[in-house]
């Protein structure tokens, strides 16, 4: 009897020492999951930032009023005509340094900045620490935080819509179909994420958008903020105001969630760890 009692005794007492064992990650493993996604994200953002660009400037079409829209297509062309291929990577290098290691609401004033370069191409010139000082000087440094709001909505309905449809999606897949855990699965995924996620955050990217690049150095304010700015267009430019832009919009994201997450688990394959 002793002996059944220690032996009953010892088998939870290594299951508990195996999982702590699980869950204490190693330095290099965190350093996998980090790098991995990191470098994911990185190579993504490079690849559709010009399409970002364009997408700023398809929103700010026909502000307050409707109309006949310019086409991305002749946008683009516009764009590299006039202004060259560096117009489409604009503050590509400050906004990529802050915006993966930094939340959201402190990346706020990179973002407009980028944003109002990215819509004026007089600024190339003059670079992103003039339009810094002279949006401090004409509008208070409270105007760096323009958006801040729709910007932080839109990055959490963005991530949480991106990883839900992403592991979602890939369960039905897997349930469902004879697909297995591959590049196929993962392609499919992705793929459905980035159609997902630019229908549910393509008008809070519009309202964002509006807002950064609404100057009140003369005391004009159009928009009190992100529900007055989507009511406001919606009045006067329709519901499909709020999606002026929607095709650069997945143009950008959809490649770069596909490219995000397939690049994402090829690297954490590479580095021994489970998939996504």
């Amino acid at each position: 009897m002793p002996e059944n009692s220690t032996s009953k005794n010892s088998t939870p007492s290594g299951l508990e020492h195996d999982e702590k064992q699980n869950w204490a990650a190693s330095p290099s493993t965190v350093f996998n999951h980090f790098a991995t996604s990191g470098l994911s994200v990185a190579v993504a953002t490079g690849v559709t930032h010009p399409l970002d660009v364009l997408k700023v400037r398809l929103q700010m079409q026909l502000v307050g009023q409707k109309g006949p829209l310019s086409g991305m297509g002749k946008i683009f062309i516009s764009a590299v005509k006039n202004e060259g291929p560096k117009s489409l990577y604009q503050v590509k290098i400050a906004s990529g340094m802050f915006a993966g290691a930094i939340a959201t609401a402190l990346t706020n004033p990179m973002e407009v900045l980028k944003v109002r370069l990215q819509m004026n191409p007089d600024m190339r010139k003059s670079g992103p620490v003039s339009e810094l000082r002279r949006t401090l000087s004409e509008e208070g440094i409270k105007a760096l935080w323009k958006g801040v709001g729709p910007a932080m909505a839109r990055a959490a309905v963005l991530t949480a819509s991106q990883l839900a449809t992403y592991d979602e999606t890939k369960q039905i897949l897997v349930r469902w179909t004879s697909l297995e855990e591959g590049f196929p699965i993962h392609l499919i995924s992705s793929s459905v994420a980035g159609i997902l996620s630019t229908l549910v955050t393509a008008p809070i990217d519009m309202v964002k958008t509006r807002l950064m690049l609404q100057r009140e150095a003369s005391g004009i304010r159009i928009y009190k903020g992100g529900f007055h700015c989507a009511y406001q267009v919606l009045l006067s430019e329709g519901p499909r105001g709020l999606y002026k832009g929607g095709f650069a919009i997945f143009a950008r994201l959809g490649p770069q969630t596909t490219i995000t997450f397939i690049l994402c688990e090829e690297l954490r394959k590479l580095a021994g760890l489970k998939a996504i």
